[in-house]
């Protein structure tokens, strides 16, 4: 179980993952899709070598014809790119109270590239699942420990969610190779879902006939409201809208500086569940809410861009922005807390002074 602290100071070891892993600058939210260098990484383990002509993926478990492939062999089958929108399971962990200690993410875990891959269902039906096919376990080359347990990263889908046409074995990002830090040779992409999902450094596919009980699957990546609770698994991305903060920062506490006059306010929302079809932007903490402009959708699961304009007056103001997905969902002025610090999509503050 990881720790909870109340105290506000962050340890040793919160620091070293920060240090590791990397947030999206918020600034850069104006780019519909994110550079690579600046697309956020969360590490668990350390980043694996890999001969890339040496590797192979083996997919095999319940089914009737195991599958081994190498780099080659998967870039030579149909490719398909899709934009995605990728955010940590941890995200905003920093801001809740009492808080957990891990990762220490504000709210710049989240980026949207465009990935490359073959579609895993074709693999699927080639090698043959058999009847009994319950899950799909995904296992990376990294190995660690956590919870006191050593184990390679790995993690399962139910089998209808691997099916989807939509999932990925991906091997380029922006049109290149993956670089080590984001999974090479071969990562998982299952749009829609928190990052937890898309194992990285990919080494094996198998089709499993019982429900995965891996620790980063049944210790890790659950909403505990208390100790004794059991758990409900985290999923979907809740949906969720960022503002690119506007005027020039103050170097430590990022309050923003802007002078008088119209502001073109932008960001970006997403939701894993159903399309973001509503954002609202507020300029007085939220007592009182306008809706934005949505931009074009830019694919199913990527992030969709929004913009207004405000007449800035001088003072200092409070701007806040949330969506509302498809499906009716909208992000709340707070998140509930649990003892991981998962899914805290609760609405963005950027504190901003007009002169």
């Amino acid at each position: 179980m990881l720790a909870i602290v109340s105290e506000p100071g962050f340890s040793l070891e919160e620091l070293q993952l920060a240090a590791r892993n990397h947030g999206l600058p918020l600034e850069t939210l104006r780019d519909a899709i994110t550079p690579v260098g600046l697309h956020y990484l969360l590490i668990h383990f350390d980043i694996p070598q890999v001969d890339a002509p040496a590797w192979r993926l083996r997919l095999g478990g319940r089914v009737e014809r195991p599958l081994e492939l190498t780099l080659d062999e998967l870039r030579a089958r149909p490719a398909h790119t899709h934009a995605v929108t990728l955010e940590c399971a941890g995200n905003g962990r920093a801001l809740l109270s009492p808080r957990t200690v891990s990762q220490p993410w504000l709210a710049e875990a989240i980026g949207t590239a465009e990935w490359t891959g073959t579609p895993l269902a074709p693999l699927l039906e080639e090698a043959g699942l058999l009847s009994d096919a319950l899950e799909v376990v995904f296992t990376g080359l990294d190995r660690g420990v956590q919870g006191g347990v050593e184990h390679a990263y790995a993690r399962s889908l139910p089998l209808t969610e691997a099916l989807r046409a939509d999932v990925l074995l991906a091997y380029a990002i922006n049109g290149r190779p993956l670089p080590s830090q984001h999974g090479f040779p071969l990562r998982l992409i299952v749009p829609g879902w928190y990052g937890m999902t898309h194992v990285k450094w990919l080494a094996a596919v198998d089709v499993v006939a019982e429900p995965f009980r891996g620790w980063q699957q049944e210790d890790a990546y659950k909403i505990h409201r208390s100790e004794d609770d059991p758990g409900t698994p985290v999923t979907r991305m809740l949906p969720r809208a960022l503002l690119a903060p506007p005027g020039i920062p103050d170097f430590m506490s990022r309050s923003r500086f802007l002078v008088a006059g119209p502001c073109a306010l932008v960001g970006r929302a997403w939701s894993g569940w159903a399309p973001i079809e509503r954002v609202e932007v507020s300029i007085d903490g939220g007592a009182r809410w306008t809706d934005a402009a949505l931009d074009e959708p830019l694919d199913e699961y990527a992030w969709r861009g929004w913009r207004t304009t405000w007449d800035a007056r001088p003072g200092e103001h409070e701007l806040c922005c949330r969506a509302t997905d498809a499906a009716g969902n909208v992000q709340p002025a707070e998140a509930a807390w649990n003892t991981g610090g998962y899914c805290n999509n609760a609405i963005q503050h950027v504190q901003v002074t007009v002169s």
